[in-house]
């Protein structure tokens, strides 16, 4: 008579991703965040992962999670081996060759600078999906299934454009300023993305920082262009979204003083993709496409 022994239980893949990324993240949020779960889904992987294991991967306090000895000293392999996974699982994408691109970039630059340029890009590469996701910050590409990322970021890539920014209004608005003092008598508008460029602005170009933005806050930059295109106030536009509203002279900008912040705009994949892959192609079409209208 066959025997067939019970094979001992090995653990989910799920709870160890959710150990890796709190791990390499530093808490359970964060990962959750990554993983598309909610903080407690994250939780309860942990424990259920500790459970089996007979001993604590993290210390729990009020002020969050820390890493054991065990959980530290787990950590870099375990981190290895899903950089590798996740390496693989895009090499064997461009080896089964689709057509579809996913593409994660901030929201204001998915409206004000990717959008405008889609039209031309599937009349010239028929049978390619571009799929594009609005995120705030960039994704980790070794964890999440986008094959590209275009944000006002340091790092590596392709640098598109510097972050040169600059108030910009209506035209008629612009009648009535001569000097940066004319903004204490007009509303300013600010983005809650990039709080702090009016303050980079008037530190770049050496003016008094009593000069400080007085108006509403907007939650979204394209709300706030919205507004600045309706005459509503003065908005520190970024030269990179708004070049089209320039050229057209629906905005202009009323002062010569330009301020270039640290973070251009970049382009960029995970290493290691096929040059043919649709990917990669739509990264170089959108280089190009930008080369020529620079």
């Amino acid at each position: 008579m066959a025997v067939s022994p019970p094979r001992p239980k090995s653990f989910a893949m799920t709870a160890l991703r959710a150990f890796e990324a709190s791990a390499r993240l530093g808490g359970f949020s964060a990962a959750a965040q990554e993983l598309g779960v909610t903080p407690g889904a994250i939780s309860a992987q942990i424990k259920s992962l500790e459970a089996e294991l007979g001993a604590p991967l993290f210390q729990r306090s009020a002020k969050g999670v820390v890493l054991t000895s065990l959980g530290a000293q787990s950590l870099p392999a375990f981190a290895q081996a899903f950089d590798q996974l996740g390496q693989a699982v895009q090499q064997m994408r461009d080896a089964a060759a689709p057509r579809v691109v996913h593409i994660a970039t901030l929201p204001a630059i998915a409206q004000f600078w990717l959008s405008p340029r889609l039209p031309r890009l599937r009349a010239e590469m028929p049978g390619t999906e571009i799929s594009i996701t609005a995120l705030e910050q960039p994704p980790n590409l070794k964890r999440t299934p986008y094959d590209l990322c275009l944000f006002f970021a340091e790092g590596d890539g392709i640098i598109l454009a510097e972050d040169v920014i600059f108030p910009v209004c209506a035209p008629a608005l612009a009648e009535q300023l001569t000097t940066p003092l004319d903004l204490l008598t007009v509303p300013c508008l600010t983005d809650t993305s990039w709080e702090g460029d009016w303050e980079q602005w008037l530190t770049q170009s050496a003016l008094p920082h009593h000069i400080a933005p007085r108006g509403p806050v907007y939650s979204l930059y394209a709300l706030a262009v919205e507004e600045v295109l309706n005459g509503a106030g003065v908005l520190m536009g970024h030269a990179a979204l708004l070049a089209p509203y320039l050229r057209s002279g629906r905005l202009v900008a009323p002062f010569a003083h330009k301020a270039t912040l640290a973070h251009p705009l970049r382009l960029w994949s995970m290493a290691g993709r096929r040059a043919d892959s649709a990917s990669q192609e739509v990264a170089r079409w959108l280089i190009q496409a930008h080369s020529s209208h620079s």
